[in-house]
């Protein structure tokens, strides 16, 4: 058997796969054939988004010791390969998956790389059958480790069973049981919104739990919903063993695929009369109010003795343990001596508050950045709009009075002022009316979280939202609700805004209540009107978009920002950047264009966003911080001022993302003229890398990923730039030439009669393939797939249409004759 003639597939079939069975490896539970890594990155693009399969990885084997517990990563390359040709990507998903051990094949043998050093040598050539048994790799892993044998029991423990966790979360969990199992009491995740916290915390106390290793949890949440939720699902294996500090509990609706609704309770620990524990369960969750509070009665946990929980498990632990004054992190003092677990998407980090300080640094991250760029996480926009009091301020007349009779203090108010200090009710109408706006644009039905300055804020937005959607507002009044802390019937909708299978509320206005803990899958459109100091604050609001939901439409969001507040992605500690930044001009479309902003592979870096270039010379008084200055502490009184002030749309630029993922502020005609003649010094240089093409796909995708916005620029034309060939578009705006139609193109080459030598159904053939590039252009005739849609497959086969020219070779010759025939008056005319 020759392996040179042998497919990649083949060897790995024939020669590779069988070398590691024979040294003993199982095929069925440590063999894993085309491993999973990253799912590949969303790509926006206008309204569409997809994947862009070449940011997709898997492995072409991962090797387990045992189920989620890897140990090595075999890549295969064919035969006419090198055997160690694959041991840079072998490597690369090792650092992945977190595991030493990197082998390379191309069906003579491996070549095995030992990043333990147990031999004394990094990389060695191995024959087929010399490939280690998973007990060697095992032993070498383990000392390694230096693993005791107590360590090694707990961290070779078994995962419940379920569903298949991925290659951080397998990192963060067996990171964890292995450095609680060696003795480590304090431990940090840093895990990014929407990567599965929860569930991560599950395998956790799952293996720690069932191993022996720690007897009774407790897992403290910020929510009641959470805990709730987390009972019925992540931890739903725990049922008989777990129990809520709670005597108050409600049902938790679950929908089945058949649409019924079945209510399910959760149990509770603590009696509903005398408020004492039982104290027979394992594994406790628990709200931090619920076990916390200055009246000692309310304090549920000294209950307990101090050494009764041996595991505290802290979710969402920025928003109380990393303060020292906190009124729960007496909680984790008084279980000192348990061992304890923070995760969070945003630890706290400054000179009074410090997770570090307490948790230590953090034992495993996976930020929003990563989580984008493997395709776990959505994208999102940024639409900006500037209004014009924010941006330029606002001074009253001498002797103004409010809506109240109040007198307005003689200053001036802009950004920071606006909702604190000043009510600008005309200004309350603009937001709602471009929210309206966007959703009328896009999705009426999108769900949409407003974050708003405070309480008062909030209901002001309920009403001025629900004015600017009266037509369904009058019917369906949860349309928009405000959900706040001190609302209960808003607080009661929280449910059904973040349940995916309800439509209503659409809209929610808050203030903080929905910034952190609020699992909104299906979130399409964060709001921010609010003015936001807090880089964890801010990562916590962009957390309520960043879930993925792909079976429900779910593969993007939309920032609106009214308060500039994302100029914070220009800060060192922002690990997430948008896809697009558009800023409407006043009277345009608050939806952004449908255009290709950006390229696959590429996501903006935003750090020039302060300090941009102002084509109109309107400078932001707000300075490069804009409204994130120092404030005043406490409520401040606040001025009410009615219809008298106007407020407008200030901000008249949209910006674009080019290749390198820069903002460009030049038009976009200018930047297409100045970035097409980087690569060609003259049209006849582009005219001869046109013509010289055999497919002008892969010249216009060559283009775009170097940052020439073809469907951008066409929008920017209109009708006329949708009706252009990209051709004639770029022929037209960097070399200012006249252009023709498709249309025209294809009448033109029609009336040449140049195809008399094909038969009829050639011709036939030849017509519609006119007509086609006609209506939808080069890229659709040039596609494999043509001939079998319509008109083509009314008239017969493919194979059969292409057997009328007289074989494939014919057929694409005459494919080639009819691109040079449409682009030949061109060449002439230059």
């Amino acid at each position: 058997m020759n392996k040179k003639n042998l497919s990649e597939s083949d060897l790995c079939d024939k020669f590779i796969r069988p070398a590691m069975e024979q040294a003993g490896w199982n095929g069925l539970d440590q063999i894993y054939r085309e491993y999973p890594l990253r799912a590949g990155r969303v790509v926006v693009r206008g309204s569409k988004a997809q994947r862009d399969k070449s940011t997709v990885l898997r492995a072409d084997y991962a090797l387990f010791f045992k189920a989620n517990i890897p140990l090595a990563v075999v890549e295969a390359k064919d035969n006419g390969h090198a055997v160690g040709a694959g041991m840079a990507q072998a490597i690369n998903y090792a650092q992945l998956l977190d595991v030493p051990f990197s082998f390379s094949s191309n069906g003579d043998g491996f070549v095995f790389r030992d990043a333990t050093l147990a031999s004394g040598v990094l990389e060695q050539n191995l024959t087929l059958d010399e490939f280690p048994s998973p007990a060697e790799l095992w032993s070498r892993y383990c000392a390694w480790k230096g693993w005791s044998p107590e360590v090694r029991q707990v961290a070779e423990f078994d995962y419940a069973p379920s569903k298949t966790p991925r290659y951080y979360q397998l990192n963060a969990i067996n990171r964890s049981v292995e450095a609680i199992a060696g003795g480590q009491s304090r431990v940090l995740l840093v895990m990014a919104t929407g990567t599965g916290k929860t569930y991560t915390a599950f395998q956790i106390i799952w293996r720690l739990w069932k191993s022996k290793a720690k007897k009774r949890i407790l897992f403290l949440a910020d929510r009641n919903i959470l805990i709730d939720q987390t009972m019925v699902n992540d931890f739903r294996p725990f049922k008989g063993a777990m129990a809520k500090l709670s005597p108050n509990a409600k049902g938790v609706e679950r929908i089945d695929p058949q649409g019924s609704v079945t209510a399910e309770d959760v149990t509770l620990a603590v009696n509903k009369t005398t408020k004492l524990v039982d104290k027979s369960y394992e594994i406790y969750l628990s709200l931090y109010q619920a076990v916390s509070g200055v009246e000692e009665e309310r304090n549920i946990y000294k209950q307990f003795s101090p050494d009764f929980f041996d595991l505290i498990v802290v979710d969402e632990c920025h928003r109380g343990s990393a303060d020292e004054d906190s009124a729960w992190r007496e909680i984790l003092a008084y279980f000192a001596s348990a061992t304890q677990v923070g995760l969070t998407a945003t630890p706290k980090e400054t000179k009074e508050i410090s997770n570090s300080d307490y948790f230590g640094a953090p034992l495993y991250t996976y930020s929003l950045k990563q989580g984008i760029e493997d395709g776990y996480l959505a994208p999102y926009k940024v639409v900006r709009v500037d209004l014009d009091k924010d941006t330029f301020g606002w001074r009253p007349t001498a002797g103004m009075l409010d809506k109240h009779g109040h007198a307005i203090e003689d200053r001036i108010y802009n950004a920071i002022d606006m909702n604190r200090k000043l009510v600008l009710e005309k200004r309350d109408e603009v937001v709602a009316a471009k929210i309206t706006e966007y959703l009328k644009a896009t999705d009426r039905y999108a769900k949409t979280i407003v974050f708003c300055e405070d309480i008062d804020h909030a209901a002001r937005m309920r009403q001025a939202l629900s004015n600017a959607n009266a037509d369904l507002c009058a019917t369906q009044p949860k349309y928009v609700v405000q959900i706040t802390g001190d609302n209960p019937e808003g607080k009661h909708e929280l449910d059904n805004f973040i349940d995916p299978e309800k439509t209503y509320p659409v809209i929610a206005t808050t203030s903080r209540l929905m910034s952190t803990g609020v699992d909104a899958q299906t979130c399409k459109l964060i709001v921010l009107d609010q003015n936001i100091k807090s880089m964890t604050l801010f990562k916590q609001i962009i957390g309520r978009g960043t879930r993925l939901r792909e079976d429900l439409g779910k593969t993007w969001f939309t920032i609106l920002d009214f308060k500039r507040a994302t100029e914070l992605f220009a800060d060192k500690d922002f690990d997430g950047e948008p896809v697009q930044i558009y800023e409407p001009l006043p009277g345009e479309p608050v939806a952004p264009p449908e255009e290709p902003l950006g390229t696959p592979g590429q996501l903006g870096d935003p750090l020039n966003l302060t300090g941009l270039d102002d084509p109109l010379g309107l400078q932001d008084p707000l300075g490069p911080l804009g409204p994130f200055g120092p404030g005043d502490e406490g409520e401040p009184k606040k001025y009410v001022v009615g219809g008298t002030v106007t407020v407008a749309v200030a901000r008249e630029r949209v910006q674009y993302l080019n290749a390198q993922g820069q903002l460009i502020t030049e038009s976009l005609r200018d930047y297409t003229r100045i970035n097409l003649g980087k690569h060609y010094d003259s049209l006849d240089q582009f005219l001869q890398a046109w013509n010289s093409t055999d497919r002008k796909a892969a010249l216009l995708q060559e283009l775009e990923s170097q940052g020439v916005l073809l469907a951008a620029l066409a929008d920017e034309l209109g009708q006329k730039g949708l009706d252009l060939d990209p051709f004639d578009l770029l022929l037209h705006v960097a070399y200012n030439q006249p252009p023709l139609t498709r249309r025209e193109r294809a009448s033109r080459v029609k009336k040449r009669n140049v195809f008399t030598q094909y038969g009829p159904v050639a011709r036939k053939v030849m017509d519609a393939l006119l007509d086609k590039y006609a209506d939808e252009g080069i890229v659709t005739i040039e596609s494999d797939d043509v001939l079998k849609v319509q008109p083509f497959n009314q008239m017969g086969s493919a194979s059969e249409l292409i057997k009328s020219f007289g074989g494939r070779p014919q057929y694409l010759s005459a494919l080639h004759t009819l691109g040079r025939e449409l682009y030949a008056s061109t060449v002439a005319v230059a």
